[in-house]
């Protein structure tokens, strides 16, 4: 369950980025950046209730990056631009591949009563 909620994040926050071309267009679209703020946050909070085994399996991730971010977003700190635009092209690239990757080898950690 949780590691649809963060996939499918993940994957939104790609598409509605995919037609930008420059950081300028993202931080210039309020609405997009909104939408793109929501699922980072949705994505680091998410994260964080991972069972403790996963969070040990994904030790690559940058948990202190998506405490940041989270951080950023919950405490609407502005300027944020750096975490979100480190956000869209590290954390979220990184997590989806690494969790892909990890529910290839062990499935059996992804299901719900697991």
């Amino acid at each position: 369950m949780q590691w649809d909620i963060v996939q499918r994040s993940g994957l939104a926050v790609q598409a509605l980025l995919q037609e930008l071309q420059v950081e300028q267009e993202l931080f210039a679209s309020a609405n997009t950046l909104q939408a793109v703020e929501a699922l980072l946050l949705v994505m680091a909070q998410t994260l964080v209730h991972l069972s403790p085994l996963l969070r040990v399996r994904l030790v690559q991730l940058d948990w202190h990056g998506w405490q940041a971010l989270q951080q950023a977003l919950e405490q609407d700190l502005l300027p944020r631009r750096d975490e979100v635009w480190y956000g869209i092209h590290a954390l979220v690239p990184a997590t989806l591949e690494l969790m892909t990757q990890l529910r290839r080898r062990q499935p059996n950690w992804f299901e719900i009563e697991y």
